[in-house]
């Protein structure tokens, strides 16, 4: 290298970390979220990141015609009013006790921005969704994992008060796991909370419970929902929280002013109110939920019982990482995930009944070419 090079090669380097020395040390520091893998183009069938496999209902597209018609020049309503009435009706809550968001990741920044300071704790379980310890990580505050049993239940340590704790995120069902806690040992666990409890119920349209009724009971619990999973819209980005009316309104000062667009707000109305295609999709996503937990068992996974729309599949014998790469060769993407101090598994989405018997047929295939191996 020239003395030429050298000095242009320097110069480069102070610029760089001149540039990295603006942004504050927490995010210098964090990795970031990192979300299922998203292929583009054609060819793969995604049972990575729990899509519905079955297109929306039509009313979805009506409504958004609708309103392209209208035009959308005008900013939409700020506060995504025609879904707070949709969901007015649909939830049996007045409309202000609802805040829309730009998907449910949109509401969980928004809570956490709004009761988590620099410094402070914030409380989830451990194995759970990943995004909250990056949520924690942005506003500079700590995070606590408390680790779920064998049995997936948490232990009274989750509903200790802690050092400045100031708010707790407890998936509902969880992911990866797909199991619940009941409704009465979750409010059982707020009222024991010095702080609010948001219970993320982004699969409760595929369980047998959900906690929605507990808001009215206790001012603490905040109920979360997305309507990417179980209405198949995930490509619209829409969520929403439901809690008392005088946490919405400190919420509210916390949102981006027009967080929700038009199009996603008349879409995201239209499904909610359409309860007939709901309850069809659910039962199909059930049915091929079921066929899919006992073809893995009979492949000879752990595979625990689900009330989500996916699957957690150990195995005692088989190592999972080349089941996930084989799969994946093959054109079906499912998640891996491997938690330090806790078992990995595969997470399979629910898909439609045809690619969930493909993916049996290839797991048989491979396991039984690991097994010749040995």
């Amino acid at each position: 290298m020239s003395k030429a090079q050298r000095s242009e090669s320097t110069a480069q380097d102070s610029q760089v970390k001149a540039q990295g020395s603006y942004f504050r040390p927490e995010i210098e520091a964090m990795t970031g979220y990192v979300p299922g893998e998203q292929p583009r183009g054609g060819g793969v069938v995604k049972l990575n990141t729990n899509e519905n496999p079955y297109p929306a209902s039509p009313k979805v597209a009506e409504a958004i015609r609708e309103t392209l018609d209208r035009g959308l020049g005008r900013y939409p309503n700020s506060m995504g009013q025609p879904f707070r009435e949709a969901a007015a009706e649909v939830l049996g809550v007045p409309p202000n006790w609802v805040l829309c968001g730009n998907g449910s990741d949109d509401i969980l920044t928004i809570v956490t921005r709004a009761f988590v300071g620099p410094g402070q704790l914030l409380r989830l379980p451990y194995p759970s969704y990943i995004l909250y310890k990056t949520l924690a990580q942005l506003q500079g505050a700590r995070s606590e994992e408390v680790r779920f049993d064998a049995n997936w239940a948490l232990g009274d340590d989750f509903a200790a008060a802690g050092d400045d704790l100031r708010l707790v995120f407890l998936p509902n069902p969880n992911s990866p796991s797909g199991t619940v806690l009941p409704p009465e040992r979750i409010l059982e666990i707020a009222r024991q909370l010095p702080c609010p409890l948001l219970v993320d119920e982004a699969y409760a349209d595929f369980a047998e419970t959900n906690c929605m009724h507990l808001v009215e009971q206790e001012e603490k619990i905040l109920v979360s929902r997305t309507m990417s999973k179980s209405y198949a819209l995930a490509g619209l980005r829409f969520g929403y929280v439901v809690g008392q009316p005088h946490i919405i309104e400190q919420l509210v000062k916390v949102k981006d002013s027009y967080n929700c667009d038009a199009l996603a707000i008349a879409g995201a109305a239209a499904a909610l109110r359409d309860r007939e295609w709901l309850a069809e999709n659910r039962a199909k996503i059930l049915a091929t939920r079921q066929r899919l937990t006992d073809g893995m068992r009979q492949l000879g996974f752990v595979t625990v019982d689900s009330q989500a729309n996916f699957t957690w599949n150990t195995h005692p014998e088989q190592p999972l990482q080349p089941l996930y790469e084989g799969l994946k060769q093959h054109g079906f993407l499912v998640r891996y995930m491997n938690y330090p101090g806790w078992s990995d598994g595969l997470r399979i989405s629910v898909g439609t009944d045809e690619q969930i018997e493909t993916v049996l047929q290839l797991l048989e295939g491979m396991l039984e070419s690991q097994a010749a191996d040995y």
